[in-house]
């Protein structure tokens, strides 16, 4: 999305490129402080507002979401659908990004950085409630939980993912799959006997 907003126009190339550079390897070292990155990324939309927002949201899908949905990846979500599992996305990217995403592969529910919004109704570059990030994500996973009446000992949780700041939600997972995961995230995986699956090619 970041890339996609210099694409259209929205960021200057070189500084986006610097800045997002930064928080990728903050990412990776599993040091990003998520409250800053936020309101870095959410700068373009809430410059443009809404209704621009939106339209450039939906030729993103088009451009750059559907072309990249692996057909091994649809499968695999159709698997846990017709074994009648409860789907859910869990990310830690921005409810405005990733709810289009989720809603393209059939999934209604969303658990993912919510955020703040003025009187006006539109974003303010803040965070809303706890970040579903690292830990986050499982503060956020029990809460979805309670507000259906469930605590962790009464579901059975399958959990995919490819990084190690995902590592406290799949040690509560009850099937952590380390899914072409990052090299940190394989090594820990092999050390505790989780399942890697490669679900495809880089």
């Amino acid at each position: 999305w970041g890339e996609f907003t210099t694409r259209i126009g929205w960021t200057d190339a070189a500084e986006f490129k610097r800045r997002n550079d930064t928080f990728y390897e903050q990412y990776k070292a599993g040091v990003l402080d998520i409250a800053e990155y936020i309101r870095f990324s959410t700068a373009p939309i809430r410059r443009q507002g809404p209704g621009k927002s939106a339209e450039a949201h939906a030729r993103f899908m088009r451009e750059v979401i559907a072309p990249a949905i692996r057909p091994e990846a649809r499968a695999l979500v159709e698997q846990h659908r017709q074994a009648g599992d409860q789907l859910v996305v869990v990310t830690a990217t921005n409810e405005f990004v990733t709810r289009p995403i989720a809603h393209s592969f059939g999934i209604d529910e969303l658990i993912a950085v919510e955020l703040a919004r003025g009187p006006g109704g539109w974003i303010t570059g803040e965070i809303a409630g706890t970040p579903s990030f690292r830990e986050g994500k499982v503060t956020r996973v029990a809460e979805w939980l309670l507000g259906r009446g469930r605590g962790w000992d009464e579901v059975e949780i399958t959990f995919y993912s490819d990084s190690r700041n995902d590592l406290a939600l799949l040690e509560r997972s009850h099937h952590p799959v380390a899914t072409n995961p990052d090299d940190t995230l394989r090594a820990i995986a092999r050390e505790r006997g989780w399942r890697i699956l490669d679900l495809f090619g880089a």
